[in-house]
Parts: C-alpha cells; structure tokens; sequence
C-alpha cells in the first residue's frame, strides 16, 4: 500500500545516520512506517559533518531506502541539529522606560529583537528561550500589561557555529533533499521524553550518547541551561579496546560485562572475562577501565547544572541515549549528585506504534529521532515511485519546500521553540526586517515633520502682534462692557 501522508525525519548522529518516517496520530502517539540506519561514523564527529561528499552520499542512500520502503517520494524531510555544533549562552537586554509606561507587546517584541540582534563572533542565534522578564526590581513570565520604569528580559540563546551551518546546508544541497525544517534536536527529545510535572517542578536531563552528552535543565516549564560535552559511550568503549582489541569487540565486551557502579565487595578477584580465544582480563581491572570512564563522563555532566538550579531540581534526573543502558546507571548518579530521583527514559512519553527491532527495543537510542518525528507539522509525501525508475532521476522539488498551503507561513519572531530558521527564512526575515525599519524611519521622520510644523504655528500664534492683537480686542470688550438687556 501506498502512503500519502506521513512525516519524514533524519538524525545525524556520530555513528548513526537514522532516517524515520511515520504518521502522528490524534492522541499524540505516533506510527512509524519506515525506518533506515547508516554508518556515519567516518564523516560526523561529536555531531558535526566533516565530510560533506560522503554526508550527502549518506543522505541520498537513507531517502532512497524510505522511498523503496514507502513506495513514496520523499519530496522533503526535518532534520535536526545538536552535538557540539550548538551551545546555550544567557543574554540580558534592559530597556528605561518613562514614569507611568505599561508595557506592551509592543516593548516585549522590541526586546526580543534586540537580543535576537545580539552579536556572537563565529557563531549566530539558531534558537532562544526566554528566561523570564524583569519588571523593575519583580521578575514576571508574562510582564504585559504592568506599569514600571525599567523593563529587563532574561533569554537562552542556542548557539551554532556558522562554518557548521554552512556545511550542513551544503550537504543538502548536494543531496538534493528538501528540508522542510532545521529542528534543535535536545528540544526535540526533551518534549519527547519529559513530562510535564518533571519540567514544572525542575529536571536534569542527560542524553549519553555515542560521541557526546547533551545536558539540559528545566524549571517552571522553561529551558534554563543547554550544554554539551565532548564524552560519550565510544570513549568507554575505546578505554577497553586498550586492553589491545578491535573497538567492535571491545563494544561487545561493554554490553557484556560493563556497569557504572559495582559494590567493591561484590568484585570477584577470581573472575575473569575472555578477550579472545588466549586471553583473558581480571574483572577487578575491567571494572576499574569502565567505571574510571564512566566516572568522568557523570562529574562533567553534573558540572554543566548550573549550582542555582541544585535544590530546584524536584522532578530529579532523567537519564536517556545508549549510554543510559549501562547497568547500574541509577546508582553511579545518584552517588555522585546526591540526587536520589533518577529516571531512565527507554521511550517517549507518547506511545509509538510499528516500527522495526529497534524502536521495539526500547533503549533510549530512538527517543531523539522520534522527537523530531512528533515535531513535524508538514506532509513530506511525494507522489508513488516507480519500481522500475531511477528514485533520483524522477523530478524533485527544489531545495526550499514551499509552504504552499499546508500551513501558514512563519513571520519572523514567530518562531516555534525548538525550531531553527532555514537559510532563506533568515534572509526573508532579514528582509522584512530591514523594511520594517525603513517604514517606521519615515513614519518617525513624518512625526518629527508634523511635530515641527505645529510648533511653528503655534509661535505665529503666540508672536507679539498677534498678542498685541488679543490685548486691543480684550480692551474694546473692556470699555464697551456688558450689553445692556
């Protein structure tokens, strides 16, 4: 059967390139239809595209799997951006106000330009989430409608670097794939997996993956903090490939026998675990190359949570990705943060229906790619393929999906969270911008026209003749007195 309707997604891991294609469904669950993996960890370190060839090579071979497996044309796709291309920076932009303003959203918008306009060398906005706003010496999340003398507005921006960016555009490009929209992957996953009460009341959330650790914090339903570090479950692996063996067989021994927490009594000195047919290694010095790895990768996660946030952190830890499936993962958090709340986020919080073995697995490793999947607003279905033709030789749409009408075009500042803005995006709204600014320009310059020609008038009025001229007109009344009935 052929599908018409569905929404396509693409992760570009460090050591998977994953393509998803899936329908969402009305009570928020979602159905996935197909579902493509590729190696990527030859061209996508720590998240970012090294090789562009050989990244939109991949690209081009995950499309045209999900075509053959839809029996559809994929005519664009959502992508989503993280790993250490990004980085969350705070930002405070202050505005005086005269005695009596109320503020409007007017004031608000003119705040939210200026820190959109803020400058990052080598680096640009991709995202922001506003923090919360000062109003006076009293912070509001909703400030409209109150009156002060200085207005402050506290944001989050989600950095990218530019050189990322235009590789990344580049890639597509060369693909010739339509991206429909470039979404923030932790964003993503977080609306994947957390639950409204844990991003209330305060939550870590700490996605281990292969090449990095993504840590954001929540408080009050609002992103506070967005870090990520430059460890992940590949570097326990290559910590036991010292143990001379390939990495492949040193990632099964981690699967095998790893823990992030082992009781110092409960090591058996006798016990040791085969490298091969002649080898072996004593468990006490495998535990001690897991846990010394593992170890590291905990401390600098809890560092990246900001020390104002500790006791505010009531919904507690969630931890998700592959590297949540090691073994005793509770425990080696708990003892270092002191933090007792630990959850394992193995799926969304939303049911997933189909799919093959490793959406069925249940593991953590999926939960960022179906958070883009529930992210997608726009149909990404083409028309049917044909069985016999080239997938890539039939006509495709060009770079930029056009919205046409399947939903409303977004202005700029309207921008949904989690979602970044396209190349062209940025030049419409860079455009509109710019007019917006020459209008209101000429409307001040009017103003200040109008202003000027009613001060003039009112000097001729108020020039000495015309004084002189009001004072014999009073006298006249004066001599001449009340009319007599």
């Amino acid at each position: 059967m052929v599908a018409k309707e569905f929404v396509v997604a693409i992760e570009l891991g460090s050591s998977k390139m994953t393509g998803i294609a899936g329908q969402k469904n009305l009570d928020g669950s979602v159905t996935v239809l197909a579902m493509v993996k590729e190696d990527s960890s030859q061209f996508i370190r720590k998240g970012v595209v090294y090789n562009i060839d050989k990244t939109a090579q991949c690209l081009q071979n995950i499309v045209k799997k999900l075509e053959v497996q839809l029996k559809t044309q994929v005519r664009q796709v959502y992508v989503g951006v993280g790993g250490q291309s990004i980085r969350g920076v705070r930002n405070v932009v202050t505005k005086d106000l005269s005695v009596g303003t109320i503020v409007t959203d007017t004031l608000i918008d003119q705040l939210v330009d200026a820190n959109r306009n803020a400058n990052y060398p080598d680096q640009e906005i991709l995202d922001t989430a506003v923090q919360e706003y000062k109003v006076d010496s009293q912070y509001q999340q909703d400030p409209v409608g109150i009156q002060c003398t200085r207005l402050e507005g506290n944001y989050l921006n989600i950095l990218q670097r530019k050189a990322f960016f235009k590789n990344f555009n580049k890639c597509f490009e060369a693909a010739g794939i339509p991206i429909a929209e470039i979404l923030n992957a932790p964003l993503a996953l977080a609306d994947a997996v957390l639950t409204e009460a844990e991003r209330r009341s305060g939550c870590a959330l700490i996605d281990i993956g292969s090449d990095t650790t993504t840590v954001s914090v929540y408080t009050k339903n609002v992103l506070r903090h967005l870090a990520v570090i430059p460890l992940g479950g590949i570097n326990i692996t290559k910590d036991i490939a010292t143990l001379q063996m390939e990495e492949s067989d040193a990632e099964k021994m981690k699967l095998k026998y790893a823990s992030a927490y082992t009781d110092n009594n409960e090591i058996d000195n006798n016990l040791k675990y085969p490298i091969d047919q002649d080898r072996q290694v004593e468990a006490r010095r495998f535990v001690e190359i897991v846990e010394g790895r593992l170890e590291e990768i905990v401390e600098n996660a809890w560092y990246q949570v900001p020390s104002e946030y500790y006791d505010k952190l009531l919904g507690g830890i969630i931890l998700t990705g592959g590297g949540s499936n090691l073994k005793n993962i509770e425990l080696a958090f708990q003892n270092h943060t002191r933090i007792d709340k630990i959850r394992v986020a193995k799926v969304p919080v939303h049911a997933v229906n189909g799919g093959g073995e490793e959406i069925k697995a249940k593991n953590g490793m999926m939960n960022t790619v179906l958070g883009l999947l529930m992210k997608g607003d726009v149909n990404c279905a083409g028309g049917p393929i044909d069985p016999r033709g080239d997938l890539f030789g039939q006509s495709k749409p060009s770079i930029v999906a056009e919205n046409n009408d399947q939903r409303p075009a977004r202005k700029p500042g309207e921008v949904p969270a989690g979602v970044v803005l396209s190349e062209q995006e940025k030049l419409k709204a860079e455009e509109e911008a710019r007019q917006k600014a020459e209008d209101e320009a000429r409307k001040k310059a009017e103003e200040e026209r109008k202003l000027k020609e009613e001060q003039e008038r009112q000097r001729r009025e108020n020039s000495r003749w015309n004084k002189f001229k009001k004072n014999i007109v009073n006298f006249g009344k004066t001599i001449m007195g009340p009319e007599e009935e």
